[in-house]
């Protein structure tokens, strides 16, 4: 892969960008939904069509979604992984996914479709990461820990081994999280409680 496309010109296609330079991979074009922007760190934008191969550069997991969703599986999406980053052999990593500088995935560690490993998480051994899910930077997840879809894990929380996160959720910053967390709440804090 010598050129790709994005899709969204925004904080989190900047990050991307430098990785793909990094990897001596072209930006061609940024295909973004709003009408104002024409281009983007010297980068042309359109507004329609959407070609592959295409990174979904928006953090917010919902969007990604949608914008899979609205494609249907036409488009081809690879995966990207930041040259510093440290991820097991045995290890893997679906379409669509964004691994950021410095991060770490561990043996047998399996991570879904579009989900965004920021800058210096953790990911350890026999994790399981659904589709949509945001790693925020610094994020240590032991061992066998479950994140599921569409999930936010705030920068620097801690989660301990053999905890569940369900779907949706969002996990604030710096929590430290010793028990599994449900579906569609906030939950905050050392220990992690849910707040909403």
């Amino acid at each position: 892969m010598r050129t790709v496309y994005l899709y969204g010109a925004g904080g989190h296609a900047k990050v991307i960008i430098d990785i793909l330079k990094s990897n001596r991979i072209t930006v061609s074009e940024i295909f973004d939904d709003n009408p104002a922007i024409h281009t983007f760190m010297g980068i042309p934008v359109s507004h329609t069509n959407i070609r592959s191969p295409l990174i979904i550069s928006i953090g917010n997991n919902a969007i990604r979604k949608k914008i899979v969703e609205k494609f249907n599986n036409v488009i081809y999406y690879p995966a990207l992984l930041a040259n510093s980053v440290s991820i097991s052999d045995l290890a893997s990593i679906k379409e669509g996914t964004v691994v950021m500088q410095g991060a770490i995935i561990q043996s047998s560690a399996q991570i879904g479709k579009h989900v965004i490993i920021n800058t210096r998480a953790s990911i350890d051994h026999d994790c399981l990461i659904e589709d949509y899910v945001h790693i925020a930077p610094g994020a240590i997840l032991c061992g066998n820990v479950e994140v599921g879809e569409g999930s936010f894990i705030g920068a620097g929380t801690t989660i301990m081994q053999g905890i569940k996160i369900g779907k949706w959720s969002i996990i604030g910053a710096g929590s430290v999280v010793v028990r599994d967390i449900p579906d569609n709440v906030t939950a905050f804090g050392n220990p992690c409680r849910i707040i909403n």
